[in-house]
């Protein structure tokens, strides 16, 4: 895998999410996300976190540290230029020297700071999902992610269901010629 290639996806993923939260309606924050017990507005609100917990990861923080952002952050009144300025924030220190390499002391177990990027491209990924289902947005998601991500989940498929960060995991009623959009979703404890 080329060493860029985590950022392109990053980038990418930022931009899907982008899209969608410049497409919440006024009366739409306050309404129930497909994530159990979240509104839209703590939906955005937990992506804001993640990505300043990977800021904060990869400039050294420690695990407890990094868990104070797990709750997510306000959002601002100007979500989409409060967006824009954390996720370039976030892609900023992906890009710097050894970023890649560097050891993160996440709250899942130290790792290095690729395995932190492909953590926030499943996340936005998948979120941009719910922020879409949440406000009748497209739900359609760059086939590029949507491949990188179910290679990052698919050997957990057995495991998922008990991790505690996709619901109920898999149905095992999604067919394995499905497009893989739906059976990524559906790994992910999504029920389009």
């Amino acid at each position: 895998m080329p060493a860029d290639e985590p950022i392109a996806l990053l980038d990418l993923a930022t931009g899907a999410f982008a899209e969608r939260l410049a497409a919440i309606g006024p009366d739409q924050w306050g309404q129930a996300s497909t994530c159990a017990g979240w509104t839209v507005r703590d939906l955005v609100g937990h992506v804001l976190g993640g990505n300043a917990m990977a800021v904060a990861l990869l400039d050294g923080a420690s695990a407890d540290e990094a868990m104070a952002y797990l709750a997510g952050l306000p959002v601002e009144d100007d979500a989409v230029a409060q967006f824009a300025a954390n996720a370039a924030a976030q892609l900023d220190a992906f890009r710097s020297d050894g970023a890649a390499e560097r050891v993160c002391h996440h709250p899942m177990g130290d790792m290095p700071g690729a395995q932190v990027a492909g953590f926030r491209i499943g996340d936005l990924t998948l979120h941009t999902w719910d922020l879409a289902r949440s406000i009748g947005a497209d739900e359609s998601l760059p086939p590029d992610l949507v491949e990188r991500v179910w290679a990052d989940l698919s050997p957990m498929a057995e495991m998922i269901s008990s991790i505690g960060l996709f619901g109920e995991g898999p149905s095992g009623t999604v067919a394995d010629g499905a497009p893989l959009q739906q059976r990524l979703l559906d790994l992910a404890g999504r029920r389009p």
